[in-house]
């Protein structure tokens, strides 16, 4: 009973039902996983333990409940979802004492599935950033290599659960957020369309862009959190009112029925010598396995990182002025005059990364550039979306990489952030069109790092996603536990 943290949420499913163990001992072993593996990666900003416990027992005094899905599984969620009472705080010190007073739509859904929240997952601040490095509170690592970034922003959801602290967690994705770090990381990770998922009770980094999503440790588990995450909200009104389907009972797709489009200008950029080898050794067991790869274009897609960086900034600019020094958070109790305590609070408070994105917003939305920026790359937006729309009526879904190099050292990348937003290119164009994507492994290195594939499809065509990467997950090598190595 003691490794009951090794169980993915199928399995720790069946022996909840069957009575083997209780919600308060898997609940246990999820936490004495956390406090092990904690001091070495710090995938967590705040561990729940008295409040898990409490919860956990709770459930099993009222005994198992077969019409929640979730019933005693330990969750672990980003710390930009508002839970009533912890604090949240986006990874920035301007919310280290925000305690909000209600709670985020999917963690209300998530409850009433029965899950247990065990803890909040670091992550870059406000969401920004590629690798958590930019968390105010310490950088997360990667559990496959100490020495190396997890990915980000959700990088301490995926190396929360890459570890076994959790079967499976919550992140965000609003530029590849959750595709990025589940690759790095070697664990699965789901974007779903643009308003699949409620918003409500997130913190808005990009709010055309940000979108909640599950990470876990196979394409099942990925399908039984969305189940429950998914559907309509009267208090989002970018929420979709669509039918949820259950996820979890998918029409099984053999890889022979597949036709996958390659866009080539994703597959010819510069990869690092190993994640070139992954990627076609994959290709290769995909293609083995029948499935029939089609090159497809999508020529707009040089103009998408600009394009992402440009509007993305501008909606943060704008959901970011709301924290100053006034209603909520930090405050720099020294200033006494308004603007002063505005520049001053937000100055002591917010990151090099944060304050890089407000500025470069502000700019692109100011008078005489708002047209020559802003209007221009919502024109660009569109562009993609109808290449990305075109790509997809030649074949069933795309296949790409998420990342055109392995997890990097720590500090690789710091002194010259355009670097990284260019890394971005995998993944943020389909954010910009609002499609749904999934990443799965795709194997391991030599040096012994995983990178991953990512499989995008049509919107709300989740069911033909998830059932693509239950196929491909058959074909793919799994990569394992990591290694918790320091070099």
């Amino acid at each position: 009973m003691t490794e009951l943290w090794r169980l993915d949420l199928g399995q720790a499913t069946l022996g909840l039902s069957s009575r083997r163990f209780s919600a308060t001992e898997l609940v246990s072993s999820a936490l004495e996983r956390i406090r092990e593996t904690e001091p070495l990666i710090g995938a967590c900003l705040a561990v729940l333990e008295e409040q898990a416990l409490a919860r956990a027992r709770e459930l099993d005094e009222a005994g198992y409940d077969e019409t929640k899905p979730l019933w005693g599984l330990p969750i672990a969620v980003k710390d930009v979802f508002c839970l009533a009472g912890p604090p949240t705080t986006a990874g920035s010190k301007i919310l280290a004492n925000y305690h909000p007073v209600f709670e985020a739509a999917v963690v209300r859904k998530l409850k009433e599935a029965g899950a247990v929240i065990v803890a909040k997952t670091n992550c870059d601040e406000f969401a920004m950033g590629s690798s958590t490095e930019f968390s105010a509170f310490g950088p997360t690592k990667n559990p496959w290599r100490l020495d190396r970034v997890p990915g980000g922003s959700s990088g301490g959801a995926a190396a929360s659960v890459a570890a076994f602290q959790t079967a499976g967690g919550l992140g965000t994705d609003t530029g590849g957020s959750i595709r990025q770090p589940a690759a790095l990381c070697g664990c699965f990770g789901l974007k779903p369309t643009y308003g699949r998922v409620s918003r409500y009770g997130i913190v808005a980094y990009g709010s055309s862009f940000d979108q909640a999503g599950p990470l876990a440790r196979n394409v099942d588990d990925l399908a039984r959190l969305l189940t429950v995450i998914a559907g309509p909200d009267g208090r989002d009104s970018t929420a979709s009112s669509r039918e949820v389907p259950d996820y979890r009972r998918l029409d099984p797709v053999k890889p022979n029925e597949l036709t996958l489009g390659l866009p080539k200008e994703l597959w010819s950029a510069d990869f690092e010598p190993e994640v070139a080898k992954i990627l076609a050794e994959a290709k290769e067991r995909i293609a083995a396995a029948g499935a029939t790869l089609k090159e497809v274009s999508l020529p707009n897609l040089r103009f998408s990182v600009a394009t992402y960086y440009i509007l993305a900034a501008a909606e943060a600019s704008t959901n970011l002025a709301r924290y100053d020094g006034v209603r909520y958070g930090f405050r720099d109790g020294e200033e006494n005059e308004l603007v002063a305590l505005y520049r001053n609070s937000r100055t002591k408070a917010m990151g090099a990364e944060v304050k890089r994105r407000i500025m470069l917003g502000a700019f692109v939305l100011s008078s005489g550039y708002y047209d020559a920026y802003f209007r221009k790359a919502a024109q660009v937006r569109r562009l993609i979306w109808q290449d990305y729309s075109k790509a997809l009526e030649q074949c069933d879904l795309l296949l790409a990489p998420v990342s055109s190099i392995l997890a990097w050292p720590f500090g690789a990348f710091t002194a010259d952030p355009l670097k990284v937003y260019q890394l971005d290119m995998m993944t943020l164009p389909l954010n910009l069109v609002g499609a749904p994507g999934l990443s799965l492994p795709a194997g391991l290195s030599e040096s012994g790092l995983p990178t991953g594939l990512q499989l995008m499809g049509r919107a709300f065509e989740e069911p033909r996603l998830l059932a693509a990467a239950k196929a491909l997950e058959g074909v793919l090598p799994p990569v394992g536990a990591p290694s918790f190595r320091s070099t």
